[in-house]
């Protein structure tokens, strides 16, 4: 999985967003623009090969009103972009450059 593959399917808008992310988009005061705003500049800085029941990726990227954001998704089936959750990342959990965790 590569941020263009991710990008790709962002554009064709081929996505599903999971009752997971829609919750958590609410509550966080996200809107789903800005995840999508995310995807489309952002970079992969995590992997999760394993996760079930697919391949997952942790993207770091920044809205048109300068807000980082950190999304979860999968690619599914390499046919649609599975959106998992998004949040604002927490500093005293990430680095400044919000890219990686600190060591607690």
């Amino acid at each position: 999985m590569t941020i263009e593959d991710i990008q790709t399917l962002v554009a064709a808008d081929a996505i599903h967003w999971t009752d997971h992310v829609a919750k958590r988009l609410i509550k966080r005061r996200i809107s789903p623009d800005e995840v999508l705003e995310t995807l489309c500049n952002g970079r992969i800085i995590e992997d999760y090969p394993s996760d079930y029941p697919f391949p997952s990726c942790l993207v770091v990227g920044c809205t048109i009103h300068d807000r980082i954001l950190h999304v979860v998704c999968s690619i599914v089936n390499d046919s649609y972009l599975s959106i998992i959750t998004a949040y604002q990342p927490d500093p005293d959990k990430w680095d400044e450059t919000f890219t990686k965790r600190r060591i607690v």
